[in-house]
């Protein structure tokens, strides 16, 4: 944007000094915001699975054993995504009403089911509103990524979608330390009741952001569609082929972190009983180790803008996807075997698996280059959570893998080879290096 432009502030990247209007600087932190929250919200249940199981179990009429922990973990872990994975409805809504404006939706949507998961009294019902959170939870990410790709100027656009992506991990972060000071003393019911604050984010985003230009500019054509029309216009023959490679792409991404690193609290906590922390410490543990992958993954989103100049958007997602494929067998068929004595080194594999994480940044930079105004959002949402149905699936089976094994040490390493899957997938894709946003 010009510098003329009136009330704007002037933010420098490494290649020039580029003005952002104050439209451009708040809808990027509400979207960031709403990221940031959402990824605490999603990781709440990873670092409390363990507690809530074991008292929701009982209560349900089922032993609270390792190994029924480990299938309704995977059960409940499967449903979450099974909602994310309808988060695919919120794209065609946000083509045809406004990214803004869905966006709100979606933040209120995942903030009221995740308070409400501190009341249940059975595993049944925490079920029922994970699975209604993943429908708010999916939908965030496709909304804020699409903004922040219409909305910041070219020269800016690449940095903002590694910046962006950077919220969901500082959530994770945010998540590792509200279990560590609140979580570890007033118990799982307290991390959910904490879950439910992104709704504060709702009045910055309705008083504070106006849609993207590019939307605005396409709006009374658009909104004379069928709200289903963005929806079809992705499988018409111009994009059919490109909508499914994204979603497959997606599918080993979703294999790696539902499937293999929201394990990770659950294997640290094995590790650190096996070394004589429990209760109290062995959450902290837990905390400090989610905390570690966390910050890997924002290195990783911050160097993917790079990368993606570098290598191509192709090259970037192959580097991402071979770091998860090694690190993922590499940590959990190795590492987390040598029991006690392997707990050094399952946090030196942690940092690498976390830098692997930004694998999920590259789509925020690569999806809404691959499509125009009129779908952008549908194809955002579709690709990121339609394939998240095949990752419940996936994750139900290593849950019924940590039964059958009665650890999770090689039902989480075989995730791995949906990244060896991926790689033969990547020089199929788009390469969009070089272009620009399309109309």
């Amino acid at each position: 944007m010009s510098s003329q432009v009136p009330n704007s502030i002037s933010l420098s990247d490494s290649a020039k000094a580029v003005s952002l209007t104050r439209n451009q600087i708040r809808g990027f932190w509400a979207a960031w915001g709403g990221w940031a929250l959402d990824g605490m919200d999603s990781f709440i249940y990873a670092l409390v699975l363990v507690p809530s199981l074991r008292e929701l179990l009982p209560r349900s009429g089922i032993p609270a054993t390792k190994g029924n922990i480990g299938v309704y973990g995977g059960l409940l872990f499967a449903l979450f995504l099974v909602g994310w994975g309808l988060a695919f409805l919120w794209g065609p809504i946000g083509d045809k009403f406004g990214r803004v404006r869905t966006l709100m939706l979606t933040i209120a949507w995942y903030s009221l089911f995740t308070f409400l998961s501190a009341l249940v009294t059975s595993v049944w019902q925490l079920a029922v509103l994970r699975l209604l959170a993943g429908i708010g939870i999916g939908g965030e990410w496709a909304m804020g990524g699409t903004f922040v790709a219409e909305e910041w100027p070219e020269e800016r656009r690449k940095a903002g979608s590694g910046y962006m992506h950077t919220g969901y991990y500082v959530g994770i972060f945010l998540a590792a330390i509200a279990n560590y000071t609140i979580g570890s003393h007033f118990g799982w019911r307290a991390m959910f009741a904490v879950g439910g604050l992104p709704a504060l984010l709702l009045a910055w985003v309705r008083y504070g952001v106006s849609e993207p230009s590019r939307w605005q500019a396409k709006s009374n054509v658009i909104r004379r569609w069928a709200v289903w029309q963005p929806l079809g216009t992705l499988f018409s023959a111009k994009w059919r082929r490109r909508t499914i490679l994204n979603s497959l792409f997606m599918l080993a991404s979703i294999c790696g972190l539902w499937a293999g690193t929201v394990y990770v609290p659950a294997a640290i906590t094995t590790l650190s009983e096996a070394s004589g922390r429990v209760g109290p410490r062995a959450a902290q543990l837990a905390s400090w180790g989610t905390m570690l992958v966390a910050f890997a993954t924002i290195l990783g989103c911050l160097a993917m803008p790079w990368l993606a100049e570098r290598f191509g958007r192709r090259g970037a997602l192959a580097f991402f996807f071979a770091l998860m494929m090694v690190f993922i067998a590499l940590t959990f068929g190795k590492v987390f075997y040598l029991g006690a004595a392997g707990l050094p080194w399952f946090f030196v594999c942690l940092f690498f698996l976390g830098i692997g994480g930004a694998n999920f940044a590259v789509y925020t930079l690569w999806l809404p280059e691959q499509y125009p105004t009129e779908c952008r959002a549908s194809a955002f949402a579709f690709a990121t959570s339609f394939a998240r149905f095949g990752g419940a699936g996936i994750t139900f089976l290593v849950g019924a893998g940590i039964r059958h094994y009665g650890s999770l040490g090689v039902p989480v390493a075989a995730t791995a080879i949906a990244f060896a899957l991926g790689l033969c997938l990547v020089p199929f894709g788009a390469e969009t290096r070089g272009q620009s946003l399309p109309a």
